[in-house]
């Protein structure tokens, strides 16, 4: 199940809220939640629970373990079987056909090539368990002993299948003892519905012409239409995942959880290093505390370190070579601003410097999207008309005029507008006119939630990218 459906907004989201606030017991709500979001990940594929469930239950044994011989052997042992557990499940669902189809080609061999059908999510609950098991073991948290409430922690359907990677530690106070408001419930409906309008007005028309240019043939591509197809896939993969990512926070408030922004708006950024400090913000500090700084960070080996990351990031998003060479890309290019890049960049106009992160960032993303290295290399000859295909079509100035409001609306709206409008309005009005300022949030949310139901129905483009991760 998705967000973005019918189902989920006008059955599964308002049955839910209407059950979580038919009672105010603790414990009856956090059954009722777990309920709902087995439904939730089960839709489609129940299966792939089961595999959800011993990720969950290993850790939550492991992690007792642990609280219970702290400094002993054991203690190690504990989080030596979590890693185990967690990384070899990851291995084997996502990794192990493109390792065999690696050896196959690398050593002419003809093994045969487990197939494997990915859980959904795999690769955000199992970072997560593995936080809080790595966060017990540091003494940075206290294990949980209720089983039902660290289940409640790993299953949130709002998080679950696509983040942002939610801490233990960030809503370990909220799982023993929340409290809902009407504000947060208001301004949860408000962040929804901001999320599903970036997804489905934003996201889901750029992903249409995504396909029509780069699911092409290539060897028919005019310059001018691989640019413009690269910059619709640079949007939509910004719009798709900041969207969901804005869904899962404003769902997080309607129930009481607050997690933690996973964008800040990354295309205003002037250099890589800060593009992904605002691009998927969970991940990123993931691996800066699990895997960068205990390996030593800028103190020892850095640009090993550096490169070990990034490699890991490129092999996290998928199990393709194109992905190991999209975070080797943009390791080489942190490792470069490290040196002598970044110090040039702050002495330039910061024009120059926005511009070349936005290209550094669109040349990723064209490496992010051909799985297959053959046509990246045909695409990359015909993005610098290095192949003899003309330099301009019709078609794509057709689209880009028949586009063009909504092309100046969604690069508007990788701008923080939206965060500066409404400090201003909190800012400049007297709270006397909260009543006004409520209901024109309201009708707000009205207007662009009425724009997405009409723009879902009887659409079958509605996919999510970060499902496929």
């Amino acid at each position: 199940m998705v967000f973005a459906s019918l189902i989920f907004l006008f059955l599964f989201l308002p049955l839910n809220l209407f059950l979580y606030y038919l009672s105010g017991n603790q414990m009856y709500r956090n059954v009722l939640l777990i309920i709902f979001s087995f439904f939730f990940y089960s839709w489609g594929e129940p299966v792939w629970i089961l595999v959800m469930i011993l990720s969950a239950t290993v850790d939550y044994l492991n992690a007792i373990v642990i609280e219970r011989n702290r400094g002993t052997v054991w203690a190690k042992a504990g989080l030596i079987s979590s890693l185990a557990v967690n990384l070899g499940l990851l291995f084997l669902f996502k990794y192990s056909g493109f390792f065999y189809q690696t050896l196959n080609q690398w050593f002419g061999l003809s093994l045969e090539v487990p197939s494997f059908a990915l859980p959904i999510g795999i690769s955000f609950y199992t970072f997560q368990t593995i936080s809080y098991v790595v966060d017990v073991y540091r003494s940075e948290v206290k294990a949980q002993y209720s089983y039902m409430k660290y289940f409640l922690f790993v299953s949130l359907y709002h998080q679950l299948v696509a983040g942002p990677i939610v801490r233990y530690a960030h809503i370990a106070h909220e799982i023993e003892s929340r409290q809902t408001s009407l504000k947060d419930l208001s301004n949860g409906v408000n962040r929804f519905c901001i999320g599903l309008f970036k997804k489905v007005f934003f996201a889901n028309v750029a992903g249409e012409l995504v396909k029509q240019y780069l699911d092409a043939d290539l060897t028919s591509l005019s310059t001018g239409g691989a640019w413009f197809g690269l910059l619709m896939f640079s949007l939509q993969i910004y719009f798709d995942f900041s969207g969901y990512s804005d869904m899962a926070i404003g769902l997080g408030w309607m129930f009481g959880f607050h997690y933690h922004e996973n964008f800040n708006y990354p295309y205003i950024a002037k250099t890589a290093t800060e593009f992904w400090r605002r691009w998927h913000i969970s991940l990123s500090t993931f691996f800066r505390d699990y895997l960068y700084i205990p390996l030593g960070g800028n103190q020892k080996n850095g640009f090993r370190n550096l490169i070990v990351v990034w490699f890991l990031t490129g092999l996290w998003h998928g199990a393709s070579w194109n992905f190991i060479l999209w975070g080797l890309y943009f390791g080489m290019l942190i490792g470069l601003e490290r040196i002598w890049l970044k110090a040039f960049l702050d002495r330039i106009p910061t024009a120059f410097s926005h511009f070349y992160l936005v290209l550094a960032a669109m040349i990723g993303w064209a490496i992010f999207y051909f799985t297959d290295l053959e046509r990246l290399g045909t695409f990359f000859s015909v993005l610098t008309c290095l192949a003899p295909q003309p330099v301009w079509d019709n078609v794509v100035g057709i689209d880009l005029i028949s586009h063009l409001y909504w092309l100046l609306a969604a690069l508007i709206c990788c701008l923080p507008v939206y965060h500066y409008v409404n400090r201003w309005i909190n800012e400049r009005f007297h709270p006397s006119l909260s009543g006004n300022l409520t209901l024109a949030y309201t009708g707000f949310n009205v207007v662009t939630l009425l724009i997405s139901v009409s723009m879902l129905v009887g659409k079958s483009y509605n996919p999510f990218l970060y499902f496929r991760f």
